[in-house]
């Protein structure tokens, strides 16, 4: 599969080197630019070093920093791993002036598993917490994105603009129509986070054709206030930034949150229908900006 001429423009202007390449998602997607004038470099993990510094920075962000667990969570080495990880591409952020030697070269992760690695796998990670029957009812072509994280000394810069550029890329590439995955609140108390749930769920509520609905073992209501009773600037200010930049995309939630107490996280199910996005919200991301 080659990258359509408009991903390539996209890619050089951003200077990004050496993708999208992938194996089982955009199998011959490759990209190769003139190296930007900054140390930043976003690609798909192409080596073990690579995944291994992926794997400890999702370790600092969601074990150390947010409290999270796992059966493959490796603590002694520093090592944030399930068993998706094989089965899946990892785009990354990478700073050059950063040892790969030490693992500490990747400070942006997002997973990326296409229909195809999900078929091979069995199923997608969302599977776990949310019935994705009408996301594959649809008939459309579906990308779910996870294990989005972003390195403390990198937030707040370009450095996930660098991300969704590139991701964008991606889609072009694969041509993907759906992209979906769950975003997450720090802990579990749904009272605490009564008024970003319940927005999101009168405000944001994917239409009932494309709307997966959270399992019964971890299902939280969302509609915790009344419409009438919600502060908008209040339950924006609660919002993750991640899920903030999926509404931005005209992004919706599913049905439910879900809490996942391993991880100690409330998760909804973000999804981005790409062809209902205006162009103002594809301008947002696929506008090239600076370094980190």
């Amino acid at each position: 599969m080659s990258i359509p001429r408009r991903a390539l423009a996209l890619a050089a202007a951003a200077g990004l080197e050496g993708g999208p390449r992938a194996t089982t998602g955009a199998s011959d997607a490759q990209v190769t630019a003139q190296a930007p004038p900054v140390p930043f470099e976003v690609r798909l993990a192409a080596s073990d070093a690579d995944r291994r510094a992926a794997a400890r920075l999702r370790y600092r962000v969601f074990v150390q920093e947010l409290g999270g667990d796992g059966p493959l969570v490796d603590h002694a080495e520093g090592l944030e791993r399930d068993e998706f990880d094989e089965a899946t591409d990892h785009l990354l952020l990478i700073d050059r002036r950063r040892d790969p030697a030490q693992a500490e070269h990747v400070v942006g992760v997002y997973r990326l598993m296409t229909e195809a690695q999900a078929e091979a796998f069995g199923r997608f990670y969302c599977d776990g917490e949310y019935d994705l029957a009408p996301l594959r009812a649809s008939g459309r072509r579906l990308l779910e994105l996870g294990r989005s994280c972003m390195d403390p000394q990198y937030r707040g810069g370009s450095g996930m603009f660098l991300m969704w550029n590139a991701l964008a890329d991606y889609v072009l590439a694969c041509g993907i129509e759906i992209l979906f995955g769950v975003a997450s609140f720090h802990g579990t108390d749904a009272a605490r986070l009564a008024q970003p749930l319940a927005w999101l769920h009168h405000h944001h509520l994917a239409p009932p054709g494309l709307r997966p609905v959270a399992r019964e073992e971890g299902r939280q209501r969302m509609d915790l206030i009344a419409p009438e009773a919600l502060d908008r600037r209040d339950a924006m200010a609660a919002m993750p930034p991640l899920i903030r930049a999926y509404l931005r995309l005209g992004g919706a939630v599913g049905d439910g949150a879900f809490i996942d107490r391993a991880f100690n996280t409330t998760d909804v199910l973000m999804l981005v229908d790409t062809a209902a996005m205006s162009e103002r919200h594809r301008g947002f991301y696929t506008t090239r900006r600076g370094a980190p």
